[in-house]
């Protein structure tokens, strides 16, 4: 069975790509926030607070290796 996913719109948000306003949505997918713009298809993920508190500020590290 397919789960439906709840998309909102964002009042007064403009694309940072094609300058729109109110043609942002927002939705949760896989505990991910997605935000997709309906005119343009610009798509931007938000990661999760354990992410991003566990990411430093001035390193780039794409992971660790734990044998």
């Amino acid at each position: 069975m397919s789960e439906k996913t709840r998309k909102r719109f964002i009042a007064g948000a403009t694309c940072p790509r094609c300058q729109a306003m109110d043609t942002l949505m927002l939705y949760l997918q896989n505990n991910l926030e997605h935000v997709e713009c309906v005119q343009c298809g610009h798509h931007q993920t938000q990661p999760d607070e354990k992410v991003s508190s566990a990411t430093r500020k001035k390193e780039s590290v794409i992971g660790v290796f734990k044998p």
